[in-house]
């Protein structure tokens, strides 16, 4: 017996008769085609492109994919299957999934199913053996847009018909999602087996990973994760001593109640940390705007520098939206600088040097002691790189009562 068991990935894999044709009509009128795999049938939603070239299952179960099409760059997808252990979340959020090639073949000993199998099984829209560098040029060129992604009966529909339907679905400017995507009712992540509990934190989910409440709780943090909508006196209520803001989609404008909720805290004084859309909602609560990206940042492997040490991340990005810091248009880069507040001084903390985009926040007190600040990006590192791990280790610093002073690098900071 194998020590890799090999799972079949299903028709598209194959390339055979048994896949059903597929087409991707994007808003602008471009239109590719290609077969069918997964669920059968039609979806629509923002197109997207990832870079990511492993950790396609943390891609899929990710919320902050929540009504998106996620356009792979990397040529395979699907050679380890699918497991049980790596989602990120109790299900798919992706509203599709196009890929040039999947593998004929899913090889990993902790497969459980096929990609295509999965997919199917949870209702996902795929469409594979698409020229994806075409497409991926064409959304940087023209920027991301709606999309439709039509396989077996839908996509024998006219192209006039199908493009109007594109047309008629939501925009992913003005969508407000936390709620689709928020938790029911509060739960509690623990310190595993070992580990003594140090330190409570409450986590506002808005789209919130399994891996993060993991990676505090690795550091004696218990969290307890609470929905979208709860208010700043939920939030302190459980006795914490930092409040968490997590990742999630949508547009921030429409972020109010999260707003709201983030100015209670800091008015509190209570440490607070937020990750890719908790960045955005501390930055509208701290008095600055936000904007829409051409065609966002989305993979693991986007080089971010840490200001106050001047060292450069490799990180795992999902986020289509920015912060704007600053006296700035629409479309020109942010410019780096301080803003007071009445919460404390903020600053930029983290840009991307791909194209100078706001990556972080930092909120410094009268003796310039950080008592608030958040990333853009996903130091989780699910799927993605570790380079950004010291981002926790640095939140509970804060809670701790050892935060560094803005400017001033922490020691064993990476």
């Amino acid at each position: 017996m194998s020590a890799h068991p090999t799972v079949d990935s299903g028709r598209a894999g194959r390339a055979g008769s048994a896949a059903p044709p597929a087409r991707v009509v994007l808003e602008d009128g471009r239109e590719l085609t290609g077969v069918g795999f997964g669920a059968e049938g039609e979806s629509f939603g923002e197109a997207v492109f990832c870079t990511a070239m492993t950790g396609y299952q943390e891609t899929l179960t990710d919320p902050s994919y929540h009504r998106q099409v996620v356009v792979m760059t990397a040529p395979q997808i699907g050679n380890t299957g699918v497991n049980d252990e790596d989602p990120e979340s109790g299900r798919i959020w992706v509203s599709g999934f196009v890929v040039r090639e999947p593998a004929r073949l899913a090889s990993s000993w902790r497969a459980r199913r096929s990609l295509d199998e999965e997919l199917a099984r949870q209702g996902v829209v795929g469409v594979a053996h698409v020229d994806t560098r075409a497409l991926t040029r064409h959304i940087r060129e023209r920027g991301a847009m709606r999309v439709g992604v039509f396989t077996g009966d839908a996509a024998a529909a006219e192209p006039s018909a199908l493009l109007a339907r594109v047309r008629e679905s939501p925009s992913m400017e003005g969508a407000d999602l936390a709620g689709e995507v928020t938790t029911a009712e509060p739960y509690v992540v623990r310190p595993p087996a070992g580990v003594p509990t140090r330190l409570r934190v409450a986590a506002l989910d808005l789209g919130i990973k399994r891996m993060t409440p993991t990676r505090l709780a690795e550091r004696g943090v218990e969290v307890h994760v609470l929905p979208a909508a709860s208010t700043a006196d939920d939030l302190l209520g459980v006795g914490a001593d930092g409040v968490f803001l997590s990742n999630g989609p949508g547009d921030p404008a429409t972020a109010d109640a999260a707003v709201q909720a983030t100015r209670g805290v800091l008015a509190a004084g209570v440490p607070l940390f937020g990750i890719c859309f908790g960045n955005q909602v501390l930055g509208r609560a701290l008095g600055l705007g936000t904007y829409k990206l051409r065609y966002g940042h989305r993979g693991v492997n986007q080089p971010v520098q840490d200001l106050s040490t001047g060292k450069v991340e490799v990180t795992s990005h999902n986020h289509g939206f920015a912060v704007s810091m600053g006296d700035r248009s629409p479309g020109s880069p942010p410019s780096a600088g301080t803003v007071e507040t009445p919460y404390g001084r903020a600053e930029v903390s983290h840009v991307c040097l791909n194209d100078d985009v706001v990556e972080g926040l930092r909120l410094t007190d009268e003796g310039g002691v950080v008592r608030a600040s958040s990333v853009q990006y996903h130091p989780e590192a699910a799927a993605g790189p570790h380079d950004a791990a010291y981002l926790f280790d640095r939140f509970t610093d804060m809670m701790t009562g050892h935060g560094t002073r803005a400017g001033a690098a922490r020691t064993g900071d990476r």
